[in-house]
């Protein structure tokens, strides 16, 4: 009897595990075809006007020195306005940036999030602008980022992803979560635009139509504003392309702590976000919005790396009971055969620059990041819509 209740679990958890594995494979398989490159322009494009926003939390450390940098921009200065909203931040910080040619926000908050902050900018926005675009205060760009963002607006993208990437490699937390966030954006993004679908967006270096952005803005109301765009977006039909020649340079966490806070963030976010697309999937059913239906799908895989780690774990463990009690193997090669697949995947969606000897050995601190993320399970509040930060370093 007990023996057919574990037969039973273990099922279970292989198909709820292999569902997650499948969909890497899909679009790491999607991966390895050439989406349409898009040919230079070879005449000279009106600028549009942008606005870029940097919302500012306790961001001391970074934001003086990633406003400065894309000051350096090659774009005409009278087409793009730079607003940074100052939440928290010390007065030595906002002299600093009350000296640049750019809008200095104040704002007071009763509870600090990103998209009050966009709202509030939004609010005290004036004029008017072709685009927005949205940074983190870590973030820095080319000084050629507005005009290549330019030539992809006049293509008629309403919503684009830019392609954000490491910008430190200090450590092995650091390297780990920059070749996460490479294997995301080939699977998520990349993979999907291949074959027409939108791509994923990623919570900066993101640009909208402004016009939308400002109708939308307001209403936002968690802590993972990313994710609520990204359905409002599905729900209008409105494709997200994703630019993988436009890099947005990101920091990545270098201490477990501040992993642990970034992926309670997003876990979290991923709960509540299902939860909001549950409701309209009926709907996206009925009147053949695919991109909305992936989008949830997506909230409801398990993260990559978790998922990694356990299929090893259960292929160990499947492989102990059937080797020394059941004394059979087929109960144990279902689990291999899911990590095998997992493994295969996730490296063909692997940047092939990162393939090296020294990246791979990184993978031995992983373990310890999935314990860190399996202790967040027991963190993860729906209902909870407090903004989460993590430090960044000068």
């Amino acid at each position: 009897m007990i023996w057919h209740v574990i037969h039973i679990i273990d099922i279970l958890l292989w198909l709820i595990m292999a569902a997650s594995v499948m969909y890497v494979c899909l679009f790491a398989f999607f991966s390895l075809f050439k989406g349409k490159r898009k040919q230079p322009s070879t005449f000279h494009l009106p600028p549009s006007t942008f606005l870029i926003l940097y919302p500012a939390y306790h961001e001391d450390a970074v934001i003086v020195h990633s406003v400065q940098q894309f000051l350096l921009s090659d774009y005409p200065k009278d087409k793009y306005h730079l607003a940074v909203i100052s939440d928290h931040m010390e007065d030595t910080t906002n002299k600093q940036l009350a000296s640049l040619p750019i809008t200095l926000h104040l704002p007071t908050f009763e509870k600090s999030s990103k998209a009050q902050a966009l709202q509030y900018a939004i609010q005290q926005t004036s004029g008017t602008y072709d685009h927005v675009v949205i940074l983190d205060a870590d973030n820095v760009v080319k000084s050629d980022f507005l005009s290549r963002l330019n030539e992809a607006c006049a293509e008629g993208y309403k919503a684009i992803q830019c392609h954000r990437c490491a910008k430190n490699s200090d450590n092995d937390i650091a390297v780990l979560d920059g070749v996460s966030e490479e294997i995301n954006n080939t699977l998520f993004r990349r993979a999907h635009n291949v074959i027409g679908m939108s791509s994923a967006l990623i919570g900066s270096g993101m640009c909208f139509d402004y016009q939308w952005f400002k109708e939308h803005v307001g209403l936002l109301d968690s802590a993972v504003e990313d994710r609520e765009l990204e359905a409002m977006l599905m729900k209008e039909k409105i494709f997200i392309k994703f630019e993988n020649d436009i890099p947005v340079f990101d920091e990545k966490v270098s201490n477990s702590d501040n992993f642990q806070r970034q992926r309670l963030r997003w876990m979290t976010g991923q709960v509540q976000t299902l939860l909001l697309m549950l409701p309209y999937i009926p709907k996206a059913i009925t009147t053949g919005n695919i991109n909305y239906i992936d989008k949830t799908i997506q909230q409801a895989l398990i993260p990559r790396s978790m998922l990694l780690v356990l299929t090893f774990i259960f292929a160990i463990i499947s492989t102990a009971i059937s080797f020394f009690i059941l004394h059979s193997s087929l109960f144990t090669l279902k689990w291999w055969f899911l990590f095998g697949l997992l493994s295969i995947s996730l490296f063909v969606a692997m940047p092939s620059a990162l393939r090296s000897r020294a990246v791979l050995s990184r993978l031995t601190y992983l373990p310890r990041l999935v314990w860190r993320m399996i202790a967040n399970l027991f963190k993860i509040d729906r209902k909870n819509k407090d903004f989460i930060h993590t430090t960044h370093n000068k």
